[in-house]
């Protein structure tokens, strides 16, 4: 089924007048939301903690900055930009107590409502935009007057206007201009999730280490490895990222893609693809946020020891020095 699309003749910028939009957390997406939000007239206010590098950034870029108790009491939209882990823990201690009837809370990532970690009362509009980029990309595209793709979902309508209120606030980042998808907490949650971990993140690092390790076992230099298995990915990223996988076996070497088309599915095989949909059955039935939840409460045995295990990989120690060799990746 064809996905429902909206762009700037759906969106009605009305549904944003007389209320003030607050901004908890300016980082990656705070920052470029509030400034998109400005720009486009809203009534905007921050939250952020003082003495932070993004609370000093707030004020070089000229906010009032606020705490969250602070942007919760005189907010009617509310956006919650902290980091999953500690979202809910904010919303309990300053945003909760300040919600009155026909408040909106926002958010950008479903994981806290979908997961059950913020129960929002029944009298408040609760729905998410999820721009399909980061936060640099969302203010340059604004600025551009073009726009990032993003993601709507509507998990609670008390006022019967929660859609129309969030298409609104997607017009004023400009996402609109590119397109807007229609999705749902559960959906967006639980693909984000499984991307990172089989493809994105968790997929792909392993995928690097295996074939660095690989060479570096057959008695290949490191360095040669380092660029064959890590450095040129992200030619190949670029390609795929511009012109689809398509575009990008159009775009190397008639070698290359006769090697991808007749040894890939050697790596993906139907076991990796079985293990694929466990990762996927984890992330529904609640295993994998009940799992991430703890950890964060226990204060991360597991999360600290494993990254201490893997920066002491010899690709990172490799990766380190050829970096240094380029100064252009700084740029």
């Amino acid at each position: 089924m064809a996905a429902k699309m909206y762009y700037d003749d759906d969106a009605d910028l009305s549904y944003l007048e007389g209320k003030k939009i607050g901004i908890i957390g300016y980082g990656i997406q705070g920052g470029a939301q509030s400034l998109c939000l400005r720009d486009s007239g809203c009534d905007v206010v921050v939250a952020e903690l003082e003495g932070t590098p993004n609370y000093q950034r707030a004020v070089d870029e000229g906010w009032d900055v606020l705490t969250a108790e602070e942007a919760a009491s005189r907010a009617n939209i509310i956006q919650i930009l902290t980091q999953d882990h500690v979202q809910a823990m904010v919303y309990e201690t300053t945003i909760k107590p300040n919600l009155v009837a026909g408040n909106a809370l926002v958010f950008s990532h479903g994981f806290n409502i979908h997961f059950g970690q913020i129960v929002p009362p029944e009298d408040v509009d609760v729905f998410m935009i999820a721009p399909k980029g980061p936060g640099a990309l969302v203010r340059e595209m604004y600025l551009k007057d073009v726009g990032v793709p993003s993601l709507l979902a509507v998990f609670q309508d008390a006022t019967g206007n929660a859609k129309q209120i969030g298409l609104a606030y997607a017009k004023a980042i400009k996402g609109t201009k590119a397109g807007v998808i229609e999705t749902t907490f559960a959906e967006e949650t639980e693909t984000d999730l499984f991307g990172e971990q089989a493809v994105l993140c968790g997929g792909v690092s392993e995928l690097i280490k295996a074939g660095f390790d690989t060479l570096v076992e057959a008695g290949y230099q490191p360095e040669i490895a380092y660029f064959e298995c890590l450095h040129e990915l992200k030619l190949i990223m670029d390609l795929i990222y511009k012109a689809g996988i398509g575009g990008m076996r159009r775009g190397v070497s008639d070698t290359a893609t006769y090697g991808d088309i007749t040894r890939g599915k050697r790596i993906v095989t139907e076991e990796t693809r079985e293990e694929m949909r466990y990762m996927l059955e984890e992330i529904q039935d609640g295993s994998f946020a009940k799992e991430w939840i703890l950890e964060n409460q226990t204060g991360r045995p597991v999360y600290n020891a494993l990254m201490r295990q893997e920066s002491q990989h010899l690709i990172e120690q490799v990766g380190e020095k050829l970096r240094a060799m380029m100064p252009w990746l700084e740029s």
